[in-house]
């Protein structure tokens, strides 16, 4: 009687990681790809929590020269350009470190916006948000 070997021949183990090489040539170019998309994404996941935040402090300041009671805790807080001093107060948490703040340094009265960029050594351009001025 005749015993019957399992297993893999050599040539099957060489195709199997001949197609691993394979796949693997072709994923790690998109995960380099995405860390470049994960950047962007966070720049501008900041830059959308700026906008917002000055968007609230408007209402807030709109509110007040309404005369409205406001909360102390929402009170507006000054900003009048791009300058990363008064929108780092505005943010809770503060602008991240790396990340610069850069635009118009003219000063917007109550409800005038500008057109902030927001930067970054890894960034490949700056990502754009808007402020509303509420001095």
């Amino acid at each position: 009687m005749k015993q019957q070997q399992s297993g893999f021949t050599l040539i099957e183990l060489i195709a199997v990681i001949v197609i691993l090489g394979i796949i693997a040539a072709t994923a790690i170019p998109r995960f380099i790809n995405l860390s470049d998309a994960a950047r962007e994404a966070t720049a501008q996941g900041i830059a959308g929590s700026i906008e917002s935040a000055s968007a609230l402090n408007y209402a807030a300041a709109v509110a007040e020269n309404a005369g409205l009671t406001v909360p102390s805790e929402s009170e507006p807080l000054p900003v009048t350009n791009c300058a990363q001093a008064e929108l780092n107060a505005i943010i809770q948490g503060g602008i991240p470190t790396g990340y610069t703040v850069g635009g118009p340094t003219t000063v917007l009265t109550l409800g005038e916006t500008a057109l902030c960029e927001l930067e970054h050594a890894d960034l490949s351009s700056a990502v754009s948000f808007t402020i509303y001025g509420a001095p």
